[in-house]
């Protein structure tokens, strides 16, 4: 796992930035567009984005809508761009910090160990989630499989954690419905199956026979 990713076209700032943080302590991935920092995101783990947004041919607007759809790792923009309106449009898509150019690079350290500390440091109650391979981080509700972060919606989340914390039981459907959607909700009892076979796609290595989430017939669910 790399700890920063620098998606910067000006290879000479890049390098300050990256020297900078590396001499902090981070370890740093550079690269110098939008396409090489996807297909980099695509392949490895990252814990925080730092995100130019004049790059060429995708712009850091693009990456960053795109990254939304995948990652929940906190993104930085950085822009020349002066005024709010460019910032309103990077924090819209999803970013969550945006530094305007100039800055120093003390600024841009303190800003990256902030976001870092919210999002990833565990304290002691639990909040790291493991069993095989894999990884909850109930800090910043991301779910890794393999070390790679999972795409899930918050009901999926709410569900696989219950069924975590409850390793072994066998737990009924109407328990499970309750628990995650309440009550009061006006979801009908099947769509607990439909999350069911969305969280088996994504944390089963055989959805087809799943040998984590296990069906107890004309009962429940059991995650062993």
């Amino acid at each position: 796992m790399v700890d920063i990713l620098i998606i910067e076209d000006n290879v000479e700032l890049a390098m300050i930035i990256s020297d900078f943080l590396e001499n902090e302590g981070f370890s740093v991935f550079v690269s110098s567009s939008g396409e090489e920092g996807l297909q980099y995101l695509s392949q490895h783990t990252v814990k925080l984005l730092l995100l130019d947004i004049m790059l060429p041919e995708l712009d850091g607007l693009a990456v960053c809508r795109t990254l939304r759809e995948r990652h929940n790792l906190p993104i930085i923009m950085m822009s020349a761009r002066q005024g709010d309106d460019n910032k309103i449009i990077g924090l819209d898509l999803g970013a969550d910090d945006y530094l305007e150019k100039p800055f120093t690079v003390n600024l841009l350290t303190a800003k990256v160990k902030s976001h870092l500390r919210r999002s990833y440091e565990m304290n002691e109650n639990k909040q790291l989630l493991i069993d095989g391979d894999i990884t909850i981080n109930k800090t910043s509700m991301q779910v890794y499989v393999k070390d790679q972060p999972l795409v899930m919606a918050a009901k999926e989340y709410e569900l696989l954690v219950l069924l975590l914390n409850n390793k072994g039981k066998v737990l009924r459907k109407e328990w499970l419905f309750d628990k995650v959607w309440g009550v009061d909700s006006f979801s009908e009892l099947s769509t607990l199956t439909v999350h069911i076979n969305k969280l088996r796609d994504k944390i089963e290595s055989n959805p087809k026979q799943p040998n984590r989430i296990l069906t107890v017939w004309g009962v429940g669910y059991k995650y062993i």
